[in-house]
């Protein structure tokens, strides 16, 4: 597999991730804002959308319950969410690097993948995008420089805000094995707890594991994890993303706590989620549903079938016979039903054993 590595070491990928998004629109549009500790989203239901890095010293951050944001900073100032803003601002970032490079990916409205491989120094190529963004729109971006996604998305995130970092091949190694496993993106919380148990606390510890053992203790993931602490991430950057699922939830301002309010809510859900489908052009055999409790105990319940589902109709009958599948064990805050097992997925190739390869020195 050393022609594998080869090429892979040949490309020069640039992860590039705005610096508090969300939030630093908001401190753009309202200079009052500069300064302060400020959550996007919030209110007394919902959750942190962004928060600046004001916030994020009291340990605020993105996905959390604003009750639970403002008690960890009090005097947290909550803005409403303006996506259109937002988007508005990434399209103009996303015309900048379509400026470099039509092999652009784009993960969110904040962040995105760039193939410069064509350019001498993808180092240059970085900080004048970043420039470009700061000139163009007034915010700061942090950019993450190397030869693949995995290691561009790493070091994105090592020098922010307003920073960038280069991997270059023959320090992708030596890198990987001093990194704390949690910085390894697809390493969550838990599997960094069931790693550190097994005595997996650096990238050289994780190397050290066979790949029957790491498969037989983080399943197909271990293949992953196998492969990525060697330096090998083949995935290339897609312009046009299939997506894996399509979803569609909905939090309440009061909770609900009989089947029949709920139903009521997925017909809703199923309506958005038909427009959703439509929009992808995707239609899927999979349906999961979502439920999280009043005291934020979530759980979900799948069924796969034989048909594709897109219409409201048949995803609304389906996501109902998941809600009666149980009975409800508490009050409900928040209800979702997503879509996967896509018709337009391909199955991903197993993984194969790697043999160590060698560094191919490029200028980066």
């Amino acid at each position: 597999m050393l022609e594998d590595f080869t090429f892979e070491a040949k490309r020069k990928i640039i992860h590039i991730d705005m610096d508090a998004f969300f939030a630093s629109v908001e401190e753009l549009d309202d200079p009052k804002l500069l300064g302060k500790a400020i959550a996007v989203g919030g209110g007394s239901r919902g959750v942190v959308a962004a928060a600046s890095y004001e916030a994020r010293k009291f340990g605020v951050r993105s996905a959390m319950s604003s009750v639970i944001a403002q008690k960890l900073c009090p005097h947290l100032i909550f803005v409403k969410p303006r996506f259109e803003r937002y988007k508005e601002i990434s399209n103009q970032i996303r015309s900048i690097f379509l400026e470099y490079t039509p092999l652009v990916e784009p993960l969110s409205l904040d962040e995105a993948y760039l193939d410069v491989s064509e350019y001498p120094s993808a180092t240059l190529v970085a900080e004048e995008i970043r420039r470009r963004i700061k000139k163009n729109t007034g915010l700061s971006a942090s950019a993450g420089i190397s030869i693949n996604k995995f290691l561009a998305k790493i070091a994105s995130d090592w020098n922010k805000p307003d920073g960038q970092k280069t991997l270059p091949p023959e320090e992708v190694l030596d890198f990987l094995e001093r990194l704390d496993v949690k910085k390894f993106h697809g390493i969550g919380k838990k599997t960094k707890l069931k790693m550190y148990k097994l005595g997996i606390y650096t990238g050289k510890d994780l190397k050290a594991q066979t790949l029957e053992d790491l498969s037989s203790h983080f399943g197909k993931a271990g293949g992953y994890y196998y492969q990525v602490v060697r330096g090998i991430h083949l995935s290339p950057v897609k312009p046009h993303r299939t997506p894996k699922s399509v979803g569609a939830e909905r939090t309440f301002e009061k909770n609900l706590s009989s089947e029949l309010f709920l139903e009521d809510k997925l017909q809703s859900i199923a309506a958005i989620l038909e427009k959703r489908l439509s929009k992808n052009k995707v239609a899927g055999k999979t349906i999961t549903l979502k439920i999280k409790y009043s005291d934020f105990k979530q759980l979900t319940r799948s069924k796969t079938g034989t048909l594709y589902l897109s219409s409201q109709a048949l995803i609304f009958e389906q996501a109902k016979e998941l809600l009666y599948q149980e009975k409800l064990l508490n009050s409900v805050r928040l209800i979702g039903i997503s879509i996967s097992n896509l018709n337009t997925l391909k199955k991903k190739q197993e993984v194969k054993p790697l043999k160590e390869a060698s560094q191919l020195c490029l200028p980066f």
